[in-house]
């Protein structure tokens, strides 16, 4: 299990911010900004993996699914604690709607990964992208984001590099994303066409992998895993 070398992430996010518009400009469908709130909740996320890493939690155990509730939550508001703002309806039909979609939720995500032990983490990864993206999406907004954050922790926990948004990815990831994005999962067709369009994404995920977003092993010894981490990121404090 590999640790999240933090600053190298942040450099990455910082570099692309830079260019972000040029990038944005060539997309089939135009992106939000990534302004700094963006950006520093997307750090707060990646310092979420890292601990939830650190603390060995199984992000697909029935006890643990509300994580992925916290994840959602801190890429939209930032660490708990600290979004006096957050839209608290929004955060609340979330849950319901992770929960209760019927063919589209949790459930279904961690029961395809039941199924495909087998494969390599790079094409497990890739399915459950897809399956958050696809309709039924899983989260209600910041779905991108926050898968980007579960492939990094599913690929860290088998010490691969994690994905993480640059300037030379960012048009190969949110191309396909929009492909993603617009099928069904309920679609007899995407059922079909899901085995390869997970194989070619995982394929990318696996070509653009950057071992400098891990840390070093001597790093993670002296640190134990608590660089940069905000206080509160990792607590169900949002949860009812």
């Amino acid at each position: 299990m590999a640790a999240l070398n933090l600053q190298a992430i942040e450099s990455s996010f910082r570099k692309l911010q830079k260019v972000f518009p040029e990038i944005n400009l060539s997309l089939f469908e135009r992106r939000d900004a990534l302004d700094d709130e963006v950006v520093r909740n997307l750090l707060a996320g990646y310092a979420m993996v890292n601990r939830l890493l650190k603390d060995g939690v199984d992000l697909f155990a029935m006890g643990n699914l509300h994580y992925w509730l916290e994840l959602n939550a801190v890429v939209l508001c930032g660490p708990a604690g600290s979004e006096p703002a957050c839209n608290r309806p929004l955060i609340e039909a979330t849950e319901a709607r992770f929960y209760d979609q019927p063919d589209g939720g949790i459930g279904d995500i961690v029961d395809w990964v039941h199924r495909n032990p087998g494969k390599n983490v790079w094409r497990r990864a890739a399915g459950v992208f897809i399956r958050i993206l696809s309709e039924p999406q899983l989260f209600i907004e910041g779905n991108h984001r926050t898968g980007a954050l579960i492939m990094s922790y599913m690929l860290a926990r088998e010490n691969c590099p994690p994905f993480v948004l640059t300037e030379k990815n960012a048009r190969a990831f949110f191309n396909p994303s929009s492909v993603f994005k617009k099928s069904s999962k309920r679609n007899i067709l995407m059922k079909l066409k899901m085995p390869g369009l997970t194989r070619a994404f995982s394929e990318f995920l696996e070509c653009q992998a950057n071992k400098a977003f891990l840390a070093k092993a001597e790093s993670v010894k002296k640190s134990a895993g608590e660089t940069s981490i905000p206080d509160g990121v990792d607590a169900p404090s949002r949860r009812h």
